[in-house]
């Protein structure tokens, strides 16, 4: 892992113009230990959203290279609102420096592949390139849609996207960020990214109308002191610095941000896991205690929605796990004037020998005030229920049954070790990732690269996905959601089953059966085209573990 990030993080720094001691202008950042405040809004009027988005680079203080969408009126990573039915127009710039020598890293994106649903713009990307996925929206992977594959904007280049939200989104938390293959970890660790809110949720989850709402964005990013990742004066090193709404939480004092709550309220929480590569669980604690929260909505889907009545259900945890790339939507309680500690918080996680560290940290100590915070309040119910994407995918027919595997494997390095050869095979280099279906050749993805899967439009098929690997693997796929039916062999009980488009599978420890899970892949909608499905921890998936899936019409 080391060596791949080292090589990834010197192509991106390497876009910079040398010997530059940059101004940060386009991508600020908040002090350590600020207060809480929530990304700026944009909201569609008349059934449309209409922004102008450009995209930029810049170094920190600490050397560590930026990335952002910024608005005209300079807002950085706007969230975005919307309703079903209704249609974002986004107008992205390039800004990003082509630096002398960029041309050397150029990759060709189409050949006869590609054009079987046409190219989109140019026919190489480079370090300098840039694109945007549309996290968990159920739209077309076409050109000028959620098509990354074949989407490049070159710097100077300024490309339209033009989405059109199905009639049947569920209502929740969406999100957007870079998806150029290579370089996806860096641009999204260097904090280009945002969320989008589908509206309505009320009319699915009446419990959350009326709360004061608050979006929370995590990101991850370089550490801001590298130590090494080992234990240094008895502190965990972790691999990736954290913050929340862009306040930095750096190892190894972890300052908290600091969430402002009127005594006695509760509040709609909807956060966002938008790290490239840090898992997260998340937890409140006050005094000690870890607090239940009610769950209204994971990774954009309404719990318990989609069985064809139109109403969700909810449910309480004390700690809510999101992966990279995964959303969560609850409700806290402020805590009372007599607690004394009260803080937001992610735990340490179980990554596998091979696996980063991502240690345990707050992310917020709650701070109780009688002032006014001024949050929005969740829309009250404003109508019947909008039908459902997913309905009664539990229930519908399966078509096909896959199985697929997260693996890994060392690159065997061409030059012998300084010992005279003594060394066995390989010898050093980096690993390669892999995402395979079972009974095809591992293959590391390349943007040209044939389908590993071919479908139609209309099948429901129950994949089973393992992994071979010692650390965990974050399945992701485009376009759609799945429906988890089994961890580990074990059904999930039916009235605990959800909606995902990202879950972690777990790690192997050398011996007995391979972690999976086995999910169902709702291909019903109107998503005809080529998209991908890969690891959601980004530097897996720009080492490769990423493959095509191919939907005729």
């Amino acid at each position: 892992m080391t060596m791949v990030r080292g090589l990834l993080l010197a192509l991106c720094l390497g876009l910079l113009m040398p010997a530059q001691a940059w101004a940060q202008t386009h991508c600020p950042r908040n002090a350590p230990g600020s207060v809480v405040t929530p990304p700026p809004d944009l909201y569609s009027k008349n059934g449309v959203l209409k922004v102008s988005m450009k995209y930029f680079t810049e170094l920190d203080q600490y050397n560590r290279t930026l990335f952002c969408f910024v608005t005209d009126s300079g807002d950085e990573g706007p969230t975005l609102h919307v309703n079903p039915g209704d249609q974002i127009q986004i107008s992205l710039t390039d800004r990003v420096p082509n630096a002398p020598g960029a041309g050397a890293d150029v990759l060709p994106v189409t050949n006869a592949y590609g054009s079987t649903f046409g190219g989109c713009t140019g026919n190489v990307m480079t370090g300098s390139s840039v694109n945007m996925h549309f996290h968990g929206m159920n739209i077309p992977p076409i050109c000028h849609s959620d098509q990354v594959i074949y989407t490049v904007i070159n710097p100077g280049e300024t490309f339209q996207y033009v989405l059109n939200i199905p009639k049947n989104e569920p209502p929740g938390l969406y999100w957007y960020h870079p998806h150029i293959h290579g370089i996806s970890s860096p641009a999204v660790q260097g904090g280009a990214t945002g969320v989008i809110e589908v509206e309505g949720i009320a009319n699915i989850q009446p419990i959350v109308a009326g709360l004061p709402q608050r979006y929370l964005v995590v990101r991850d990013g370089p550490l801001q002191n590298p130590a090494g990742n080992s234990v240094v004066n008895n502190y965990l090193v972790p691999y990736w610095d954290i913050s929340l709404n862009y306040i930095p939480i750096p190892y190894p004092t972890y300052p908290p941000a600091i969430i402002q709550m009127n005594p006695g309220t509760e509040e709609f929480w909807r956060v966002a896991n938008t790290a490239a590569d840090t898992i997260m669980d998340l937890q409140l604690v006050y005094d000690g205690v870890a607090q239940p929260v009610t769950v209204v909505g994971l990774d954009g889907v309404p719990v318990g929605s989609q069985d064809g009545k139109h109403q969700g259900t909810t449910f309480n945890e004390t700690d809510v796990f999101i992966p990279p790339a995964g959303r969560a939507e609850f409700i806290v309680n402020a805590p009372s004037a007599s607690v004394k500690n009260a803080v937001f918080l992610t735990r340490r996680i179980d990554t596998g020998p091979d696996g980063d560290t991502d240690t345990p940290r707050p992310l917020a100590t709650i701070q109780l005030t009688q002032a006014k915070l001024n949050l929005p309040l969740t829309p009250v119910r404003n109508g019947p229920p909008n039908p459902q994407r997913f309905e009664d995918l539990a229930n519908a027919k399966v078509t096909a049954r896959r199985k697929l595997y997260f693996s890994e494997a060392l690159i065997r390095s061409q030059v012998p070790p300084q010992d005279g050869g003594k060394a066995p095979p390989p010898w050093g280099g980096g690993v390669e990732f892999f995402i395979t279906v079972d009974g095809q050749n591992p293959n590391v993805f390349a943007p040209f690269n044939p389908p590993a899967i071919t479908t139609k439009v209309g099948a429901v098929e129950d994949w089973t996905i393992s992994n071979r690997a010692e650390e965990v693997h974050e399945f992701h796929i485009h376009q759609i959601h799945f429906l988890l039916l089994e961890v580990n062999g074990v059904p999930v009980p039916k009235a605990q089953q959800q909606f995902y488009d990202t879950y972690q599978v777990g790690y192997w420890t050398g011996k007995g059966k391979y972690p999976s899970i086995k999910v169902r892949m709702d291909f019903r909608g109107a998503i005809a085209g080529d998209f991908v499905y890969h690891c959601h921890i980004l530097d897996h998936e720009d080492a490769g573990m990423m493959a095509k899936i191919r939907v005729m019409p």
